[in-house]
């Protein structure tokens, strides 16, 4: 095996071993956010007091474009595409040089981690900044574990965790294999962590979301990708051969012959 195939592989495993990790870090979020004020801490400083108004100004057109409805196309864009790729002939994977396993993988990626994001907000219950009495809105604020007293219970339910938005951005980590190369994938995980950054952020700044929100959402991507990778595993116990492998269009590896 080369030197550069061996640290492809040994990075390839890496990556999926940090799964359960992903998965102990994201409650250990969780249990810092519920135990600690650091979310309005940060939030305050999104929020001018005197004015009443947040950093950015959710009506703005120039940003709305560059951070909610621009990326927002560009990613539902990047799905029909995946899709066409994944499904239609042989020879567009073939030209393009990737394997139908890692289209699906990023395809499913893409999809689920919106959709996973979207079952949250429904379960959870748990309001946007902009909707609690501290920055203008009529509702008391209640952490994720927490319950709303019953002589304060707002008449609907909130919808703001996990973030929604962002999804769609760190969702992106789902293209990090289509090239079985360490260049690729360093910066496919940058693209996604700076468009889930971009898009989180810019909800951050005009009282959409909390910093946790947007946290829970980047590292539910991370295990939904890992997940899938397993779930798609060619051999059971082996997410790609540790040797070099000779690319095949339908999704399957060969060992390379000496």
């Amino acid at each position: 095996m080369s030197p550069r195939s061996h640290s492809d592989a040994t990075w390839t495993g890496r990556d999926d071993r940090t799964l359960w990790p992903a998965i102990v870090i994201l409650a250990g979020v969780i249990a810092v956010f519920e135990t600690t004020n650091l979310d309005l801490a940060l939030q305050d400083r999104c929020f001018d007091f005197a004015t009443g108004r947040w950093c950015v100004d959710a009506n703005d057109p120039l940003w709305r474009a560059l951070c909610y409805t621009g990326p927002k196309a560009a990613i539902i864009g990047l799905g029909v595409a995946l899709l066409a790729l994944a499904f239609g002939p042989a020879r567009w994977r073939t030209l393009l040089r990737v394997a139908r396993r890692d289209v699906v993988v990023a395809l499913l990626t893409l999809a689920s981690v919106p959709a996973l994001v979207g079952l949250g907000k429904t379960a959870t219950n748990v309001f946007c900044p902009s909707e609690i009495r501290r920055y203008g809105g009529d509702v008391r604020y209640v952490k994720l574990g927490e319950r709303f007293p019953p002589e304060d219970t707002p008449a609907r339910r909130g919808r703001g965790f996990p973030a929604g938005h962002a999804s769609g951005g760190f969702a992106l980590v789902g293209l990090m294999w289509l090239r079985r190369t360490c260049a690729w994938r360093r910066r496919m995980l940058l693209l996604a962590l700076g468009a889930g950054w971009g898009m989180g952020g810019y909800q951050m700044l005009r009282g959409a979301h909390f910093l946790s929100h947007t946290l829970t959402t980047m590292l539910l991507a991370w295990i939904v990708v890992l997940a899938w990778r397993r779930v798609l595993a060619p051999a059971r116990g082996a997410i790609l051969t540790t040797a070099p492998v000779a690319f095949r269009p339908d999704g399957g590896s060969e060992r390379s012959k000496a």
